[in-house]
């Protein structure tokens, strides 16, 4: 319903001339100079066409009813700062309560905003040796290729970071399509098992404590793509794509049973190409078919991270 939708919302635009200070999705405080605002008292005066109020963010398949938070920043830089700090104190939460830290990477831009996380104090403060790290989707191209989404992770990220070698799970590239993703699997259900991944008691299925997703400017999350049947697939944690209507055309994904049994997931989008995918999603666009990114929707909170031009038809 549309009412469980913005109640469930909080809404806050990151000036630039503002320290920022990220209101942790655990305990809920406030920034010392930047305090949240309700959806329904906050008048956006950036680049937005007109204000977002309750109202203008409509109810969403899969989007009613979960803890939603949107976070709109006037630049990529400060949307990156934030970023880092939201991870932070959720690997603090986890490796706290479970000894152990998963978080699901995608390809994309998300890289890029994580560079805040290899800079003080977080590459020294972080218990990277805590952190089990994974990929909701992944191009069956060799490691070193440069479409696979491994390499970009390790070149702009894991490289810079000391997480263990062998907490870093990638693919394995010798393998066909098919094979790498029952390959995958079967990897998760011994680190399910072994008590590095948690089991949601809801679903089931893994319980990964954070993922980090980019969206494509056709809505689509993972390598789940508009109209395509994986998107509809229930059983399976990791299934292929060999007609991926992006280029590579052979992937393995993370299926929606997996990504919504998540605990936090963080939707992490910049620029203009973007915006039209983003207005779809909050329920503002033209198009009625539903796109992949609305049926995200994860056990705890959705936090969306967008900048000014992504957000700029809201």
């Amino acid at each position: 319903m549309a009412s469980a939708v913005s109640l469930s919302l909080s809404l806050r635009i990151i000036p630039p001339s503002s320290r920022t200070s990220h209101a942790p999705v655990i305990s809920h405080r406030s920034a010392p100079r930047v305090p949240p605002h309700s959806i329904k008292s906050i008048r956006i005066r950036t680049n937005l066409k007109s204000p977002i109020s309750a109202s203008a963010l409509k109810s969403t398949p899969g989007m009613a009813g979960e803890k939603k938070k949107v976070e709109v920043f006037d630049s990529e830089e400060l949307l990156a700062v934030q970023l880092a700090k939201y991870t932070a104190e959720l690997s603090e939460k986890f490796a706290k309560e479970r000894g152990a830290f998963t978080a699901v990477l995608s390809g994309g831009s998300l890289i890029n905003s994580l560079r805040k996380l290899c800079e003080a104090p977080y590459v020294d403060s972080v218990e990277w040796a805590k952190w089990h790290v994974f990929w909701v989707d992944e191009r069956v191209v060799p490691k070193d290729h440069e479409d696979s989404n491994y390499k970009l992770a390790y070149d702009g990220f894991l490289s810079k970071v000391p997480i263990p070698t062998g907490n870093v799970y990638a693919i394995n590239d010798a393998l066909s399509a098919e094979g790498a993703a029952d390959d995958y699997e079967t990897c998760l259900k011994h680190l399910v098992t072994n008590g590095v991944l948690a089991t949601s008691k809801t679903s089931g299925f893994p319980k990964f404590d954070l993922m980090l997703l980019g969206m494509g400017p056709d809505g689509h999350v993972a390598s789940l793509f508009p109209g395509h049947p994986l998107v509809n697939e229930k059983e399976k944690w990791v299934t292929f794509i060999k007609d991926s209507p992006k280029p590579p055309p052979e992937r393995i994904t993370f299926t929606f049973p997996v990504i919504n049994s998540s605990a936090y997931i963080a939707m992490v989008v910049n620029g203009a190409g973007k915006s039209g995918a983003v207005q779809t999603a909050f329920g503002n666009g033209e198009k009625s078919d539903t796109l992949p990114v609305q049926l995200v929707s994860p056990e705890d909170e959705l936090t969306w991270f967008l900048d000014k031009d992504a957000a700029s038809k809201l």
